[in-house]
This record gives structure tokens, C-alpha cells and sequence, in this order.
């Protein structure tokens, strides 16, 4: 979930600056800047115009994933689904985050294999949402399955440190 900001920014920013004058462009500039509250504000004239609605709400997820507002990311992940927003890779991982932080694993888990099966999803996006499964399935205390699902992960990527040391964990569950 690292470094989660810095790629969403750039993800709307693509998306957004193409509609260029409207709101959601100075919400970018101002989720840039770290100026949460205030993007929020320009996404939501954003919606409200029904200018780019869908990636409007991505805007205002990221900006309260930024102020660690969980409950309100997903609703606004969710609603840019519900708005036409592209069904990416990302915009999933980004539900499945959430949920794992609202101790929701059962439904983080369906949002981690909707983004793989995405056909946008980079390989360090799907070596992270391979990884945060494995976290899901130890949420749900289902050791046998976080098992399963990290020796296949450490079978594609044998020297992530990380989770040779999940692997030592689970051995004693």
C-alpha cells in the first residue's frame, strides 16, 4: 500500500486534465499539494456540475484514503464505479484496501480478484494485491488458505523479504 498516493495522483491527473476548466482539474492540483479538504471541495463542484462525475469521486477516494478516512474512500470509490468511472486495477486494489482497513477481509478479498483480473493492472500492482490477499485470508484467520496463497506468491517472487517473514509467521499458526 506504499507509495499508493503518489501513483493514484498520476493516474487522475491523466484522467481528469483532459477536461480541462472544470474542477476536478484544480482538485489534482490541490490532492498534489497535499491539501486534502480542499480537493474534496473541488471534486464535489465537480459532481455536482456532473462534470466527469466517475473520476470526480475517484478524486474525493483518494483524498479521504489520504486522510485515512476508509469508510469515506470506499463510498467514493464505489460511487465512481457506479458513475462510469474505468474499472481499473487500481480503483479495486484501492476498495480492497479499504476494506482490509475496516476489517472487511471476506470483501477485500473479491475487490484484490476483481483488480487482477483487470487487464490494466501492472505486475507491481498485481504483486500487491497478491500480497495484501495473503494479509486478507490472515485477517480472516484462515491460515491454511494464507498459506496456500503465499507459498504461490513466493513461487513468482522468491526474494520479497517481506514475505519470507510472513511465511516464518505463518509456520507457527
Amino acid at each position: 500500500m506504499k507509495k499508493i498516493k503518489a501513483l493514484l495522483v498520476v493516474v487522475c491527473t491523466g484522467v481528469l486534465l483532459t477536461a480541462c476548466g472544470n474542477p476536478s482539474q484544480k482538485g489534482v492540483e490541490y490532492l498534489e499539494d497535499g491539501k486534502y479538504d480542499q480537493a474534496i471541495e473541488q471534486f464535489e463542484q465537480a459532481v455536482d456540475k456532473k462534470k466527469n462525475v466517475g473520476d470526480a469521486y475517484r478524486g474525493i477516494g483518494i483524498a479521504k484514503w489520504e486522510k485515512k478516512d476508509y469508510k469515506g474512500a470506499r463510498k467514493a470509490f464505489k460511487k465512481a464505479l457506479e458513475n462510469d468511472a474505468e474499472k481499473t486495477g487500481t480503483i479495486y486494489n484501492m476498495i480492497g484496501n479499504c476494506d482490509l482497513k475496516l476489517g472487511k477481509a471476506k470483501e477485500a478479498l473479491n475487490y484484490y480478484n476483481l483488480g487482477l483480473a483487470q487487464e490494466d493492472s501492472s505486475k507491481k500492482m498485481k504483486k500487491e494485491m497478491q500480497y495484501n490477499i495473503i494479509v486478507a485470508y490472515e485477517q480472516m484467520e484462515d491460515w491454511e488458505s494464507a498459506k496456500v496463497k503465499l507459498e504461490e506468491y513466493l513461487e513468482n517472487y522468491p526474494n520479497d523479504k517481506s514475505a519470507k517473514k510472513e511465511a516464518e509467521f505463518l509456520k507457527t499458526r
